[in-house]
């Protein structure tokens, strides 16, 4: 128990600022994030799947919460996040939990490192007690006049100062002495901030404070009448997909960083169904299971769910016993702290290793976070499943062709189909202009002698025949000779698919029409 409570403190002082920063990153009052940690230690805390992670805000929801606030208002928060919960719990009753560990790690990568991206170009505003324009392009191409304004304005430089600060002590942080550290990186960037700010009566924003009571809001049915909309229904999707995925993701994470018992994925997807259902219903910010809090959490020696649960209590004791320390706490510091961690979401030490071994999934997560970038955070991750699924489709789709001459002596006995698929190229030449073989076209072999009646051709075609492969394979067997016996061999095949299969026996026909002989040997199975 002592240990529990130790690392409950230590869970709730990292847990405070991150809660205050990120509801103020989305739009809604301090308290609202506050709500979210308070229901994920006391709620989810207590139920099974994961014994150590703690949840509650994610600056991975940030970017997808300030647009949908900014479009539909802070009262149909609740609606999504309450559906979104609704979804958790169907989907963990269904055992689909797992499933969320068949998800490509490029595209959540891409989609964390596209998160971060957003995240930093919105925050660089509020470092500067600026108004960010809102998506993410017009947030990146306001920063030159953002730039210009804060240069000319003495209280933008002074909140530029606060925010660059704390990022700075979040970033140094860990190379100071051990005694140092016990007090947590956010919460001591945070109270520095609020101290100077304190003392020297700095012109610069303030966290506003409404009460823990007066920020709850929950949904009316007002609120649920006009969110019928293809967005709005995106967005509920994407907070549950996301939401799910970082949660299950994070789980997989803390079981490497201890010994007790590991995660059940469809119990903790329940769990955090059951979490974000309660906070929708008190119109606060949906909840996921956040890594850097439960790291934190088993690093300080936790050993049974209390800890996570007591952290909850702290979250509601301070809300309520000290609710005008908030007013105290400078924007700007806030949003150092989501610079800095929208900075540690972007794999930058991952990325060149990755691109020198695996170049089509450097190219998925690039990708995806450029999507998000420029459309936004549903669309971006839509795109980049799909790219992944191309990807491997493609790289499963592998397939050799080799076409064999036995009417060439042995010494001279090779794949001979690039010289046919050459002869091939400069027939069509021929056609096109030039003086056409006397043959009609036909390839010739090499040396440039007529192609005759003789042995037969073989083909053999392995790997796996797929549609994507399919103009490859046409190619080669277009190219041969219309008056040789042609042997098609795919017993070495792994896969053909209907398209292959059609285009193959077509070929076949066709090539029997022409007065030619092809033989095709198929695997029973096919």
């Amino acid at each position: 128990m002592r240990a529990d409570l130790i690392s409950s403190v230590v869970v709730f002082l990292v847990a405070l600022p991150l809660c205050v920063g990120i509801a103020v990153a989305s739009g809604v009052p301090a308290e609202l994030g506050l709500v979210t940690g308070i229901v994920g230690g006391i709620v989810t805390g207590f139920l099974p799947g994961s014994s150590l992670q703690v949840s509650g805000p994610a600056a991975g929801l940030t970017v997808l919460i300030l647009e949908a606030v900014n479009e539909y208002g802070v009262g149909a928060l609740g609606v999504f996040v309450l559906i979104a919960g609704v979804l958790q719990l169907a989907m963990g009753a269904l055992k689909l939990g797992r499933w969320f560990r068949a998800i490509s790690i490029s595209v959540v990568e891409g989609m964390l490192a596209g998160i971060g991206l957003v995240l930093i170009a919105g925050q660089l505003y509020a470092l500067a007690d600026a108004k960010a324009p809102g998506s993410g392009p017009a947030n990146l191409a306001g920063l030159p006049g953002l730039v210009m304004r804060t240069a000319g304005s003495p209280e933008a430089l002074t909140a530029l100062g606060l925010g660059a600060g704390t990022v700075a002590a979040m970033a140094l942080w860990k190379h100071l002495p051990q005694k140092v550290r016990v007090v947590p990186a956010p919460l001591a960037a945070v109270a520095l901030a609020t101290a100077l700010v304190a003392v020297f009566q700095l012109p610069v924003k303030r966290v506003e404070v409404k009460g823990l009571l007066g920020s709850i809001q929950p949904p009316s049915l007002d609120d649920v009448s006009g969110l019928l909309s293809v967005g709005a229904i995106g967005t509920v999707l994407a907070i549950t997909l996301i939401a799910s995925a970082e949660s299950l993701f994070s789980a997989a994470a803390v079981d490497r960083l201890h010994n007790g018992p590991g995660t059940d994925y469809d119990k903790e997807l329940m769990a955090q169904g059951a979490g974000n259902t309660i906070c929708g219903a008190l119109g606060a910010l949906p909840m996921t299971a956040v890594i850097v809090r439960s790291a934190a959490n088993v690093q300080a020696g936790a050993r049974t769910k209390a800890s996570r649960v007591l952290h909850g209590v702290w979250l509601l004791l301070f809300a309520a016993l000290f609710p005008a320390a908030l007013g105290l706490i400078p924007v700007a510091s806030l949003a150092g702290i989501l610079v800095f961690s929208g900075w540690k979401l972007i794999p930058v030490q991952q990325l060149a290793p990755l691109w020198r071994e695996h170049r089509g999934e450097a190219l998925v997560l690039i990708a995806t976070a450029v999507a998000i970038v420029v459309t936004n955070m549903f669309e971006g991750v839509i795109i980049g499943l799909l790219l992944a699924v191309a990807k491997t489709a493609w790289e499963t789709s592998h397939v050799h062709v080799r076409v064999e001459d036995r009417g060439a002596a042995p010494e001279h006995r090779r794949e001979v189909a690039g010289s046919v698929l050459e002869s091939a190229k400069a027939g069509r030449e021929g056609a096109s202009g030039q003086e056409a073989p006397a043959d009609g076209g036909r390839p010739a072999t090499d040396g440039g002698t007529p192609v005759t009646d003789g042995p037969p051709l073989r083909v053999v075609i392995s790997g796996n025949a797929t549609f994507l492969r399919l103009p490859r394979i046409l190619d080669t067997l277009e190219a041969l000779p219309t008056d040789r016996p042609i042997e098609l061999d795919l017993l070495d095949l792994r896969h053909l698919d209907h398209a292959c299969h059609t285009a193959l026996l077509n070929w076949t026909e066709r090539h029997n029409n022409q007065e030619g002989d092809a033989r095709v040997l198929m695997p029973t199975a096919a």
